[in-house]
């Protein structure tokens, strides 16, 4: 039993296994599970939900915007568990899920006792912008689960004094890469926290460059593609910088909404977590590789309070959006639960702060949750948000019309459908099978693949992102039904444009108000200008 293990058990021991700190972190993550499973059906699909449900009937291994890994979570989720918004979900549920029990898991494997694993868990159910994230089915929630796994592995190789841990997170990491990119920044955090501490000795191991190897093995075939296919992230990163789409918050501002974004409660908590990381001490006697014994360890953990900083430089520097530092938070929330345990254990007032505080966590995290979560109805959430006047930070310039972004882009999207179909299906046979349904952006297309089977559409095509690569099929565009244009375009490429129907909901985005346009008699062919079409952004 290491160290870590050892003093956790025995911060435990005076406790029944089912009033122990480890249970008690299954008793909330099982509350979150709870949560989610209650609103899942609340609202529609999220836009990036069938994106990536999209993504899974053209199986490779890279897309224009993402790497393969979620898309491949999507297909099992689409051929083993369906299309309904529970079975959609399940998994990213269930990874929000995991995400609160591994925070139980960092505090306990950094020396912390019962509260503090659960004030850490806690703290997790109660971050606005997790409730939000873990209930779609996209890339984030995956990237916080093998974030906080990388994390506990070092931990374990600091505690254990054991490099193998250092192969399992480079294996671990090349998973990341093939989920999200954002993961170089945490591996450049960790790698200047370990130069920077006695830590570096593990550069000596050959199980950490093992593990490098091992990384860069399982991260190559998502290279190799965007390399045959000349880079498209990149070019659709310089893009959206050339658009100023993003919100670019200067550093005060940016810190201000890592208050925000987290729930401004618990930042006291992990602003404390980021000083103990640096500053600590773990109460225990740990015997380091050298052999030497050193009091309390010191402070043990700084790489971790290293990856932190160099992380939030990083991203404030690159003018990145605000949540892109969301992953790291748990290991924060972990450190801070710990020192605030530390500094209120076996004083009777040190109890009553807790409980203080853990009351306040929940009534705030509660006050917030329904900006997180479709518990409300939309009419019933504008008059909440009226009534308590708060207002999320905005993270792109979007139309977002009444409600924020995230709940807008799960409105609208069937009606949509519905009204294609009535133009599609009122078309003579013969014209029928020629014609294509075009989207100007992938939101619309994705959305006619996602509902469309069951008004008996045809799969669209796009010129927008991955859409693009998957080119236009058989169709030469001699009829084309087409979402989300201008109208401006259309008179100058086809013979014949009609507007046979209005698409506009009130509660979606407000770029979301197009009319139908039904063209016929192109003047080039589709297949010809297909290539002058893309719209990588």
């Amino acid at each position: 039993m290491t160290a870590a293990t050892t003093g956790s058990a025995l911060a435990d021991q005076p406790h029944s296994r089912f009033t122990s700190g480890p249970a008690l972190v299954l008793y909330i993550a099982a509350a979150k599970l709870l949560l989610h499973l209650l609103t899942v059906t609340r609202y529609g699909i999220f836009r990036d939900e069938m994106y990536y449900l999209a993504c899974s009937r053209h199986m490779a291994w890279g897309y224009v915007d993402h790497p393969p890994l979620t898309v491949w979570i999507a297909w099992v989720s689409r051929n083993v568990l369906g299309d309904s918004p529970l079975g959609v979900r399940l998994l990213p549920i269930l990874a929000g899920v995991a995400l609160v029990w591994l925070t139980g898991k960092l505090a306990r494997e950094m020396g912390g006792g019962r509260f503090a694993q659960a004030m850490a868990a806690l703290a997790v159910v109660m971050v606005p912008i997790y409730l939000v994230g873990h209930e779609w089915l996209t890339d984030n929630v995956f990237e916080h689960l093998i974030w906080m796994g990388c994390i506990w592995l070092v931990l374990r190789a600091i505690n254990s004094g054991d490099a193998r841990y250092w192969l399992w997170f480079g294996i671990l990491a090349g998973f990341g890469f093939e989920n999200k990119y954002s993961i170089a920044f945490l591996l450049l955090g960790l790698l200047v926290g370990v130069v920077l501490t006695p830590h570096r000795h593990f550069l000596k191991s050959r199980y950490l460059w093992l593990g490098v190897l091992a990384c860069a093995v399982i991260a190559l075939p998502n290279l190799l593609w965007q390399v045959r296919n000349h880079f498209p992230f990149l070019e659709l990163i310089h893009n959206i910088r050339m658009t100023n789409r993003d919100v670019v918050r200067g550093p005060a501002a940016f810190i201000m909404d890592q208050a925000m974004i987290m729930n401004p409660i618990l930042f006291p908590l992990w602003s404390g977590g980021v000083v103990w990381l640096f500053m600590g001490r773990d109460g225990r006697r740990h015997e380091d590789q050298a052999g030497s014994e050193q009091a309390g360890g010191g402070a043990r953990f700084r790489p971790l309070g290293w990856t932190y900083v160099v992380l939030l430089t990083a991203f404030i520097a690159l003018k990145a959006k605000n949540y892109y530092v969301a992953p790291i938070y748990p290991m924060l929330f972990a450190a801070g639960a710990i020192g605030l345990e530390r500094i209120t254990q076996g004083r009777h007032i040190g109890t009553w702060g807790r409980s203080i505080y853990v009351g306040l966590v929940i009534a705030v995290g509660a006050l917030l949750t329904p900006f997180s979560l479709p518990i409300l109805s939309p009419e019933s959430f504008l008059r909440y948000e009226k009534a308590i006047g708060f207002q999320p930070p905005e993270i792109e310039h979007q139309q977002n019309g009444p409600l924020p972004q995230w709940f807008a882009d799960e409105f609208g999207w069937q009606e949509m459908v519905e009204k294609v179909a009535r133009v599609y299906n009122s078309l003579p046979a013969e014209e029928r099978a020629r014609t294509a349904i075009f989207s100007n952006s992938w939101g619309e297309a994705a959305a006619v693949d996602f509902y469309g089977p069951r008004y008996g559409l045809p799969q669209a095509i796009s010129r927008h992102n991955s859409y693009w690569m998957w080119g236009p099929g058989k169709y030469d565009g001699s009829t084309m039904i087409i979402l989300r244009s201008g109208g401006r375009d259309e008179p100058r490429l086809f013979r014949s444009v009609e507007s046979v129907g209005h698409v506009e909901h009130p509660y979606a985005r407000r770029d979301e108000v197009f009319d139908i346009l039904l063209c016929r008699g192109p003047k080039a062919s589709l297949q010809e200008i297909w290539p002058r079409l893309k719209q990588f952004d």
